[in-house]
Order: structure tokens, then sequence, then C-alpha cells
């Protein structure tokens, strides 16, 4: 089983400029207005102001600071927002879902997968199929989950606000993946979705034909209220069958969400500073 624990930092020389050049930023983001001298950098970092200044020249020369001569105020530049731009509260769920779901797999065998919504399917972020000795499907992140027949799909729509749930169904109708004028096709996926609702979670037992092989059970993992990411656990669908089995997935798969979001909680925003 592979080991994803990182690299031990003994085993890397520190590059002892950057920390002290990212401690910089730190201080003068904490700092009103994102405003500082090179004389209160030195006292917060407990640097000598020779060294503050050099750095300090450094990021203004790469634009990420700005200076005041008349005044000697460092000033935070708008390019610093690129630094972050990237790194939104559902990359920082997906960070802290990770051990959860190893964990999880660890306890049902087979592999799990986060997914998000990305332009007219789900799209796999992180996978425990590495780690799964049940895994069949070793190059799973990164691959497009349909919307309509995986569990993925269907915890996302079932799970989202009904403005959202409608412009999905929109654009999948736009491109062909669904018929909004069938009738009866819509009266089946607003009950099946009325049903993931009241059963907490959503099914998919062989529905998808690329895969009629499998099944999965999908959970939505909410931030501010909204699907951010979705929860999945994949399995020979036969597996379903029992009962027993069964309850004991879903069981697990929904605990898991619940230790999930109340890390997010819990994490609030002192992850980010």
């Amino acid at each position: 089983m592979p080991d994803d624990t990182p690299a031990s930092s003994e085993a890397y020389k520190d590059i002892r400029s950057l920390a002290r050049g990212i401690a910089l930023l730190k201080c003068m983001n904490q700092m009103p207005g994102g405003t500082a001298t090179t004389t209160e950098l030195g006292q917060m970092t407990q640097m000598h102001r020779t060294t503050v200044k050099r750095m300090l020249e450094t990021l203004r020369h790469s634009r990420f600071l700005d200076y005041e001569a008349h005044s000697g105020l460092y000033r935070l530049a708008p390019r610093v927002m690129r630094l972050s731009h990237g790194f939104t509260p559902r990359s920082l769920m997906a960070r802290l879902a990770w051990p959860f779901m190893l964990r999880l797999s660890k306890q049902l065998l087979w592999p799990c997968t986060l997914s998000s919504f990305e332009g007219d399917a789900m799209h796999i972020r992180r996978s425990t199929q590495p780690y799964s000795p049940l895994s069949f499907h070793p190059g799973t992140p990164g691959r497009l989950l349909p919307m309509l027949s995986t569990a993925a799909g269907k915890a996302y729509l079932a799970f989202s606000s009904d403005l959202t749930r409608q412009a999905v169904l929109d654009l999948l109708a736009r491109s062909g993946q669904w018929n909004l004028d069938a009738q009866r096709a819509r009266q089946h996926l607003d009950q099946e979705l009325a049903d993931t609702v009241a059963r907490g979670y959503s099914m998919n037992l062989g529905d998808w034909q690329l895969e009629p092989r499998f099944g999965a059970l999908a959970v939505p993992l909410k931030y501010q209220g909204n699907v951010s990411l979705c929860l999945s656990v994949t399995f020979v669908k036969n597996v379903f069958e029992q009962r027993q089995a069964a309850q004991q997935m879903a069981s697990a798969l929904l605990r898991c969400r619940d230790d999930i979001e109340q890390a997010c909680t819990d994490c609030g925003e002192n992850e980010l500073y």
C-alpha cells in the first residue's frame, strides 16, 4: 500500500530567506491597511532591520509590495491576491477531507472519491483508489462523471438549491444530455432526487452505462449552506444486495460526511492565516 505521508522536512534543507519573506507578508497582512514600516516589521519578526529592508525591496521589485518614500511605509500590492487565488474554501475542504476519506476506505475496504461540479459533469479531485485493496480504477483522479447516472452527480443535484439545480439541468439540455421537454423523465428525476434528500445520500446501482457492474453511494459536503463537494464510495453493485452491508456502508458514509463538515467548522479561518 503506498505511503501518502509527505517526505520529512529533515530530508530537505530549509530555505531560510523564503521562510522569512513569507513571515514578512503574514505580518503585513495583520497590520491596519496592510501597511508597515521597516522598523515595525523588524520588531514583529525579530529580524535585523537591514535584513528586513532587503527582503522588502525584493518583494517590491517583484511587485508584491508598494513603497511610499515620503512616509517610509510599505503596503501590500494587489498582486499578493494571486498567491491565494487558486486556494478556495473548496480547496480547504478537500484538504481536510483527505484523512477522513482514508479512514473510511480502511473501514469499508472500498475506494472513496471526492468530486466537484465542473462545466457539465462531476470532476474527481481526490481518490483513495491507491490505498484500497478493492481498487479497480487506478487512474481515477481527473475523471469526469455524468450528472444523471452517477451517485456524485445525483447528490449534487439533489442537495443543491432549486436555482442551481435548474441551471445545471438547462446546461445539460443544451449539451444534449437531458430533455427538458420529456415530462415523464422530469417526474422520474424529481422523485429520485426527493428520495435522495429523504434518505440523506444518493445511489447508483449500475445506472452508468460505462460501469454497469459497479455501484456507488454519495453524500454532499456543504460550505455555508451550499454543496461544495460530493463524497462517494464505490463498490461492486452485488455487495449492496446484502442488506446489512448496505446499511453499514451508508451509515459509515454519513458519519464521514459529518466528521468532515465538523472539521471544516472547527477550522474556520484559522487555517487560512
